[in-house]
């Protein structure tokens, strides 16, 4: 399948009601409105193609650049490709759930997020935070170091405040992942939560959202999810 089969496939598929929906959370035009499981089956036809992946990514239409992330093939990407793709990434659906989720099923995923949580600039730092939240949340314990994460929970606890407003919600999912899916480290990730408290995110035309890890933490734990991991990053 093609560039402009698979473009014309995204079209067909897109709806008024799901692109208004995207354009509130931050996309803009160009775009579709094309639900992510209606893309499935145009991705079991593709598979993993990333030449046809970067083509896409390179259109600036949300929805291609959404469907790049499904066929994309993350160990054919160099730290510059990321680089590229994270630069491009105009609002947090892009970075937090395209790039740093394809960022996670690569060998550098831990070194490129490390660099993006240190950029200060505000979606590099969520893909970064993101990043480890999709990775703690799959890969085995024994494949992170204790002390990193411990110091990334105090960096959170230092810094969540007073962080960009993405960040902040990225660095509580931290929180929440730690507490559920990083075992070495739970009990040091529920203290930190509680210390954490209510996260404040302001949006604009919006009414803020509060965050609150230690809550969501105590309701997996209830439901019996501690030690949690998926068994896929991407769909």
């Amino acid at each position: 399948m093609d560039f402009e089969t698979v473009m014309q496939e995204l079209e067909a598929l897109g709806k008024e009601r799901t692109k208004k929906i995207y354009i509130s959370n931050g996309a803009h035009d160009p775009l579709f409105g094309v639900a992510t499981g209606a893309m499935k089956p145009i991705a079991k036809k593709i598979k993993i193609n990333q030449p046809l992946a970067e083509e896409l990514y390179a259109t600036g239409n949300y929805d291609a650049m959404y469907f790049a992330g499904i066929i994309a093939d993350p160990n054919a990407m160099t730290e510059s490709d990321f680089e590229r793709w994270i630069e491009a990434a105009y609002f947090y659906m892009l970075s937090d759930y395209v790039v740093a989720v394809t960022l996670a099923e690569s060998e550098l995923a831990q070194s490129i997020a490390d660099n993006w949580i240190a950029s200060d600039q505000e979606l590099k730092m969520s893909a970064g935070w993101s990043c480890y939240c999709w990775l703690l949340g799959n890969r085995p314990d024994n494949e992170f170091s204790e002390s990193k994460i411990s110091q990334m929970l105090d960096t959170v606890k230092k810094e969540i405040h007073n962080s960009p407003e993405r960040t902040k919600s990225a660095m509580n999912n931290f929180l929440f992942t730690v507490g559920i899916s990083y075992l070495p480290l739970n009990e040091k990730a529920i203290e930190t939560a509680k210390e954490v408290g209510t996260v404040e995110i302001k949006r604009e035309n919006k009414k803020s959202s509060l965050l609150n890890a230690y809550e969501s933490i105590q309701k997996d734990l209830d439901k019996g999810r501690l030690g949690f991991k998926r068994k896929y990053v991407r769909c």
